[in-house]
């Protein structure tokens, strides 16, 4: 469907991920060997976070129909810009139009959201799903995709006080939905979403057969276990990445997500919780 890539820690370049990297985002655009289709080049979307970073800050936003690797701004964009939060994703669509308002990241006040998946029979859920939407953030829904519906439903079901409860209560809305329209398998993909602070990376389908999702070790043992490796002095040792494919073939360098876990990334460094995994 998509790939995305989301980082957290110290002030980072963004070109440094998403267009330098051996296996960058933008690569990936074009050469998806894990993907579920090999070209994701329907549009694109960049979002991240000012340096400063201070709390409840707004994340800016820069969504292009062009196809990644052929969109010169984006390169401008990442090179000129240092952020200690990004998200990039490269879209491969699946049924609504390539637009502006489709790509991802989706925003609201200081959350970012992006997704790589899809809700199963979503043209029978539409209605059901949107009408289920807050009044009050009803309006602000722009696009046409099912992802932006999902972040939507998220922030009515308590998303800005506890997102792993708010996220769980959306996708059990729409599994709940699904049954009773006989749509087996309703939710699939990889979640990530961030209040600016914190980075919350969701592996999950009703099927238990979710879309590959990987996170960088922390950067002080990468030094360890790669002592030659010169492109590890560009990052602080904060810096941690959360991506749909590895960006590198050093073996050790990512770890893969479990199924059915939500992965926590803050100035901790990183933890997995379970989520949903009642459901199996």
């Amino acid at each position: 469907m998509c790939r995305w890539l989301a980082y957290s820690g110290e002030p980072l370049k963004p070109a440094y991920l998403i267009l330098d990297a051996q296996h960058s985002l933008v690569a990936q655009s074009l050469n998806s060997p894990l993907g579920a289709e090999t070209v994701n080049g329907d549009g694109f979307g960049f979002g991240w976070y000012p340096a400063d970073r201070s709390t409840g800050s707004t994340p800016a936003l820069f969504h292009s129909i062009e196809p990644a690797w052929h969109d010169e701004n984006l390169r401008e964009l990442t090179d000129a810009i240092a952020s200690p939060l990004f998200f990039g994703h490269v879209r491969a669509a699946a049924g609504p139009p390539i637009q502006q308002t489709n790509c991802h990241p989706f925003r609201y006040e200081n959350w970012m959201f992006m997704h790589n998946g899809f809700l199963n029979g979503f043209v029978q859920l539409k209605r059901d799903l949107a009408m289920a939407v807050d009044e009050s953030l009803f309006p602000l829904i722009h696009g046409t995709t099912d992802s932006e519906v999902l972040f939507y439903l998220a922030l009515t079901f308590g998303l800005r006080d506890d997102p792993v409860e708010g996220m769980a209560k959306a996708i059990r809305f729409v599994e709940g939905m699904g049954e009773r329209k006989g749509i087996r398998f309703p939710v699939q993909g990889t979640f990530a979403l961030s209040d600016g602070r914190t980075l919350w990376a969701f592996r999950y389908s009703t099927s238990h057969q979710s879309r590959t999702l990987f996170h960088s070790v922390a950067v002080p043992e990468l030094r360890e276990m790669f002592p030659d490796a010169a492109q590890f002095d560009l990052f602080g040792d904060h810096a941690k990445v959360v991506v749909s494919e590895p960006l590198n073939d050093m073996p050790g360098a990512f770890l893969e997500v479990p199924e059915s876990t939500v992965a926590i990334l803050d100035d901790d460094g990183y933890r997995h919780e379970p989520f949903l995994s009642e459901a199996a």
